[in-house]
């Protein structure tokens, strides 16, 4: 007798949910897409068709220039919308970003912005007619917010996150949510109801995670600012593996309270939210945007810190002249791949030519401060087993495309039953290790010859640029920064190219791991991925961070003569 199978339940939510996304877009904005075998679709939104020659210009633009231009009225809110609409909506046809696609309440914003403008003839805020695109993390009211969890379709947001209520406040359009893995605890982007994001340099690759849906449509330029959320490396990641800047405030820096997440509760371990962007610029707009809004007004997390430009100017670090940047090579766990050192290299030669220092920095208990870090999100293990079994799905084990053998998640919980007291362990450790950390810092000031201690560290994001899809299981290098909670940036500096970055050959391994890391380089399968780095600050020093990123993304130009 035939079996016949019977699709599960939860499979059937997560058919209805997708094709609801897939009604949302609009008819006149499908495009014929291209097979797999064509890696490369960054320049793809650009000869399809579907955008005119004005709205390609527009979505080409930084975003310090078109915000000139909307408050100027020099062009309309709705315009910028329907360009960065289009782009969006192509993009997700080809990598798969989107989650929530909500057209019609994003250009009836925009109108709303114009006819203020035109009224009253000034701006309603600093972000005035601007689309912002949202991590599926922040609730926007009257829209589902599910996190990759199937469990969770059907729940309408009946407010909106605080961010999301500030970013109203300061004039800005949010337009669409992005897609997230199951959970948000991988460094890729996939979950059964919306489906595998894709690098859209590389097709093949991975965009990194949680913030992989952001990192990709913004990288299709289908986005001028987005925000991510980062507790292990969620903003860093796919800022670094799609070629963007991002920034990770320290936590408190701005708002969370609204926010869905996974592994929700803890006080010792909470994403923190920040932009992504493809200028510089974007970072301090939105930083500083936001901040002078006064969230703390709003959220009882936030930390009250007014934005301060005389840390934007440095006045901590020698006013920008003459800093001293401290390179971290390695972290004596694994050694980078050879695009990540050549990135390292080009850093650290771009700014000693535009008069800067740099010396060596040495990790201080890295992999202590990362398992400290695994043992406190092993606490939240049954939220994500609670989770899924609202609707049944199975929880997703590996994020490869053609193997279920499971990878190390490196920042998923683990299954525990950790009691109150090893917790307790857990967050005393976490504490005494900042203080090492500090002290570490601190007695750099003997090396830097400026009389302060390094003024920042410029390190590797991973040991690698973007994996193939379910192969990226090292969150090391940016795992213990937010564990020791400093405000970090990454810009981009490169892309792979195999005959500069020919495979080395090694003799000697720090680790087993390390040779495996080694091992799976292979110059044509990270070809034309992109190579993004990090730039660590102190705890609450974002705005030096972000002005200090501004000098090294400069000095990066002027040594590449751009």
């Amino acid at each position: 007798m035939e079996l016949t199978q019977v699709t599960p339940p939860w499979s059937n939510l997560a058919a209805e949910k997708k094709e609801r996304q897939l009604k949302a877009i609009p008819q006149g904005w499908l495009i014929s897409v291209p097979p797999d075998s064509v890696l490369d679709v960054t320049g793809y939104p650009e000869k399809c068709g579907i955008l005119t020659k004005e709205e390609v210009e527009i979505t080409n633009t930084p975003v310090d220039v078109i915000l000139a231009k909307l408050a100027s009225g020099a062009t309309s809110s709705v315009s910028v919308t329907t360009a960065f609409y289009k782009r969006a909506i192509v993009s997700q046809q080809l990598v798969n970003c989107l989650s929530e696609i909500f057209v019609e309440q994003s250009l009836r914003r925009a109108a709303e912005l114009d006819s203020y403008l035109k009224e009253h003839g000034k701006v309603v805020g600093p972000l005035h007619g601007l689309p912002v695109s949202l991590k599926d993390q922040l609730s926007v009211k009257g829209l589902e917010t599910t996190i990759g969890y199937v469990g969770w379709i059907g729940k309408y947001a009946e407010e909106n996150a605080v961010l999301v209520d500030v970013l109203y406040e300061c004039g800005a359009v949010p337009f669409v949510r992005t897609n997230v893995p199951q959970t948000l605890l991988w460094s890729d982007s996939h979950n059964h109801i919306f489906g595998r994001t894709t690098n859209p340099y590389n097709r093949s690759l991975t965009p990194g995670g949680s913030s992989g849906g952001e990192g990709a449509l913004i990288a299709m330029k289908g986005s001028p600012l987005g925000v991510g959320s980062d507790i292990g490396g969620s903003i860093r990641c796919p800022a670094a593996l799609c070629g963007l800047y991002g920034l990770r405030p320290s936590f408190g820096r701005l708002p969370t309270s609204g926010a869905v997440t996974s592994v929700d509760g803890p006080d010792s371990l909470i994403a923190s939210f920040g932009p992504m962007t493809c200028s510089v610029e974007g970072l301090k707009i939105f930083m500083e945007a936001v901040i002078k809004s006064k969230p703390w007004m709003k959220d009882p997390l936030t930390v009250c810190k007014h934005w301060s430009e005389n840390e934007y100017k440095l006045v901590n670090h020698g006013n920008g002249k003459d800093l001293c940047f401290a390179i971290l090579w390695d972290d004596e766990i694994a050694i980078p791949h050879p695009p990540i050192q050549r990135a390292l290299e080009m850093t650290r030669d771009a700014l000693i030519k535009a008069g800067h220092r740099a010396i060596c920095w040495a990790p201080l208990k890295h992999q202590q401060i990362v398992d400290v870090t695994q043992t406190m999100l092993s606490a939240g293990s049954q939220d994500i087993v609670s989770a899924t079994s609202l609707s049944g799905e199975p929880i997703i084990t590996s994020m490869q495309i053609d193997s279920d053998e499971p990878l190390d998640a490196a920042f998923r919980p683990k299954a525990s039953n950790i009691t109150a007291h090893q917790l307790w362990h857990a967050h005393k450790l976490k504490r005494d290790l900042r203080i090492e950390y500090l002290s570490h810092w601190n007695a750099t000031v003997g090396q830097t010859g400026t009389s302060r201690p390094v003024d920042a560290i410029i390190c590797p994001v991973a040991p690698y640029a973007a994996t193939p899809h379910g192969k990226y299981g090292y969150t090391h290098y940016t795992m213990v920064w937010s564990t020791l909670e400093y405000a970090t940036a990454v810009f981009p500096v490169t892309s792979v190219d195999p005959i500069l970055d020919r495979k080395q050959v090694r003799h000697q391994f720090i680790s087993d791991f390390d040779k495996e890391i080694y091992e799976m380089y292979d110059p044509a399968t990270f070809k034309n991925a992109p190579v993004g780095l990090q730039l660590v600050g102190r705890n609450l020093e974002e705005e030096a961070v972000i002005a200090m990123t501004e000098i090294i993304s400069t000095s990066l130009k002027v040594s590449k003569n751009i």
